[in-house]
């Protein structure tokens, strides 16, 4: 019995870790490639964060999609689209963190 119990617990902390996981890779990857969107020759920061959150909604759900920024920053004087995104940890049952999770992507802007 005791075992068992350790054995549901250990299984649940798994599924907890990958779920975070999934959760996290899918974040960066709409968050890189809003980023690539919004920096290309006619687009804006804004056209990116458009982006992403549509890509969130269709790869997850919609309250990982409401906090999504986009801005133009500048690093060693090269101007980059930085997509923001802010989004619930997926819990399992009562066990796991509690809080939100903030990923960025980078792309550099096109010009002419």
């Amino acid at each position: 019995m005791l075992v068992g119990g350790l054995v549901v617990v250990l299984f649940m902390s798994v599924l907890q870790l990958a779920l975070v996981q999934h959760v996290r890779n899918t974040c960066i990857d709409a968050a890189a490639e809003g980023a690539r969107y919004g920096a290309h020759v006619g687009r804006d920061a804004g056209d990116g964060a458009a982006r992403t959150a549509t890509l969130l909604r269709a790869s997850l759900s919609e309250p990982y999609a409401r906090d999504v920024t986009a801005g133009v920053v500048e690093v060693d004087g090269l101007p980059l689209v930085r997509v923001t995104v802010r989004a619930p940890l997926p819990l399992v049952g009562l066990l796991g963190p509690a809080g939100t999770l903030e990923v960025a992507g980078h792309a550099p802007v096109e010009g002419p």
